[in-house]
């Protein structure tokens, strides 16, 4: 298998090189990815619980899917790749808004990334990717908020930062 590359980036997502995922994330270097957020004609977000055997963040709940740009490849195509890959599904998605930041992990690596953030609508269910995805559900934006507070230690860093920071760019109602 080929070992998967990040996209290193500048503050203003400017590609400055590339490198192996793993060791992007060993030195914390700031490098290009996506968060996608899957809503249904409820305004429910698709959540799912990272497979079992993720390299950080294990069976933690988070947005729809996200990942990493390849080199060459778009936002919104890289959205929609990794969308199929590990939810079983593709749909159309809008970039709303993209943001830095930086969350380390007990396992001595570093999420350091420049995140943009997609939207898409479905309505039907994922056949979800056991060896990435352990789980999903649909959960209404304010019930999320709620159990974010009542139990903070099951979400993911980055959609906590999403929650806290950027709400209003993924509470858009159709």
């Amino acid at each position: 298998m080929i070992e998967e590359h990040v996209i290193l980036v500048d503050e203003n997502d400017k590609q400055i090189g590339l490198m192996p995922k793993m060791e992007a994330h060993e030195k914390a270097l700031l490098h290009r990815a996506f968060s996608v957020f899957v809503f249904n004609n409820n305004n429910e977000l698709m959540l799912q619980q990272r497979a079992a055997d993720k390299y950080h963040s294990p069976l933690l709940w988070t947005n729809t899917c996200c990942s990493h740009q390849r080199e060459g490849e778009a936002n919104i195509e890289a959205g929609k790749r990794r969308l199929f890959e590990e939810m079983g599904f593709v749909t159309e998605l809008e970039e709303t808004t993209s943001f830095i930041y930086k969350a380390p992990f007990d396992n001595g690596l570093t999420e350091h990334e420049y995140d943009h953030i997609m939207i898409g609508y479905y309505n039907d269910t994922p056949n979800i990717n056991p060896d990435e995805v352990a789980d999903w559900k649909w959960m209404t934006l304010d019930a999320v908020k709620e159990d974010i507070k009542q139990q903070p230690e099951i979400y993911t860093a980055w959609f906590k930062i999403i929650f806290d920071k950027f709400y209003q760019h993924i509470n858009i109602v159709k």
